[in-house]
């Protein structure tokens, strides 16, 4: 984790005092229940939680200590939970393994990592509506490959940002359901020395499912998933912050990330004015892609278990989600902020001398009786007179001159092929579709 790119509370999330409070909770259920069904005294269950009630802070430090010599994080816990409580400390971890605490401590990281990386994706989501109805009916030029190709509006960009995005809260949804699940069953999983109910009493108690088989670990293909699921919002994020980065270029400039009073853009260069917060987006995306090969990778466990997904876990687990947190948030920063140049694309619009209806005049010369292929061709020597011309020319005074389209089009009509709001005209179908009537 890079404190530069994290927030406070999905951060908090993965503090050492917050892991070991979800260790506590975990053991302290467990007997709990233990004690409910007399495999343990009350007075075990009660020892803990009467502890537990005096909000005594977790020693971090005096943990880590027995760890370094014990070599073994939770017995290091145990010993130090049963340091504090006395006696009846002995009857936590009943039947229990130490990859019940865990596996079910990740999964409930996980999940609140996710709940709040819920909330990032509402206020995107707002954010990005807000901005698709403000210009929904700004003109812009559509490219692909680059390259102009036919008008479209700034608001239908970023509708389909707005759909996208609501895909990847579906799927982080659907994520969320299937991280967060809990095992308490044992060594390699056979509850032999726990009873079930301990697993499902401890599942309700954290607001998790129950794992069907555990193997003595949860399944890490569920892990896998995850991750890939974060990844896949990273992309989505990356390809807003890609387009606004090519829209900033100086040749463009149709809009461009907000620049602060007093904010500096190059330590050379007082002029510039740099897309920096979405080319940060770009390798924020890189690394939480990064993380998705290390996690398919942990699904191939020996036998009931091993701990080569452990280490990775450690890195992953809180990495992809602070970053993924951080980088929603500053992406909705950039689009409330992002400043929209209607008059330049207009600009750019009519750079190219009308080329941009190239496709509109091919259709009409083929209502008109030419075959495609010819209406193609007569289009195509116009068109590339103007590019030749670099816009210079204008593609409408050349069809007006071509003899062979005069032959099947008047002035009146090639004109009309020129509206630019005939691109328009289902702009509200669309909108309907993404938001709603």
């Amino acid at each position: 984790m890079v404190p530069r790119y994290a927030r406070p509370a999905m951060t908090a999330i993965w503090e050492p005092e917050m892991k070991y409070t979800i260790w506590f909770e975990i053991e302290a259920h467990a007997t709990q229940k233990l004690g409910e069904l007399g495999v343990v005294p009350e007075s075990g269950p009660k020892a803990l939680w009467d502890w537990w009630a005096t909000n005594p802070k977790v020693d971090v430090e005096a943990i880590d200590a027995k760890e370094a010599v014990l070599k073994h994080d939770v017995i290091a816990f145990l010993d130090w939970v049963a340091e504090q409580v006395g006696p009846e400390a002995r009857f936590m971890h009943q039947g229990m393994t130490s990859s019940d605490v865990l596996d079910t401590t990740l999964a409930v990281q996980l999940a609140r990592a996710t709940d709040i990386l819920l909330e990032d994706m509402d206020a995107l989501l707002e954010a990005i509506k807000r901005r698709a109805m403000e210009h929904k009916y700004t003109p812009t030029i559509g490219r692909s490959h680059g390259i102009h190709a036919e008008p479209t509006t700034f608001g239908l960009k970023l509708a389909q940002a707005y759909v996208e995005f609501g895909r990847g809260k579906k799927r982080l949804l659907a994520a969320r359901e299937e991280i967060a699940t809990c095992a308490i069953s044992g060594a390699v999983g056979t509850f032999a020395n726990i009873d079930p109910s301990v697993e499902e009493y401890v599942a309700e108690k954290l607001g998790l499912a129950v794992e069907p088989v555990s193997t003595q670990v949860i399944p890490r293909d569920r892990h896998a998933a995850y991750f890939a699921t974060l990844a896949v919002i990273a992309s989505s994020i990356e390809r807003l912050a890609v387009e606004i980065r090519h829209l900033q270029r100086t040749e463009v400039l149709e809009a461009e990330e907000y620049f602060a009073p007093g904010q500096k853009g190059s330590s050379a260069m007082p002029h510039k004015r740099n897309p920096i917060l979405t080319e940060n987006l770009t390798g924020q995306a890189r690394m939480i892609r990064s993380y998705v090969m290390p996690a398919l990778e942990n699904v191939a466990l020996w036998h009931e278990r091993d701990i080569s997904h452990s280490s990775v876990e450690r890195f992953i687990g809180p990495d992809a989600t602070i970053t993924l947190d951080f980088a929603l948030a500053r992406l909705t920063g950039v689009v409330d902020k992002l400043l929209v140049y209607p008059e330049r694309m207009q600009k750019n619009l009519d750079r190219m001398g009308g080329l941009v209806h190239s496709q509109r005049v091919m259709l009409a010369l083929t209502q008109a009786g030419i075959t495609r292929d010819n209406a193609y061709r007569l289009v195509q020597r116009n068109a590339m007179k103007v590019w030749e011309s670099d816009g210079q020319l204008s593609l409408l005074e050349l069809l007006k001159a071509d003899d062979e389209v005069k032959a099947v089009m008047s002035e009146a009509e090639l004109e009309e092929q020129f509206n630019l709001d005939y691109h328009f005209k289902h702009v509200d179908t669309i909108f309907a579709r993404v938001f709603g009537e």
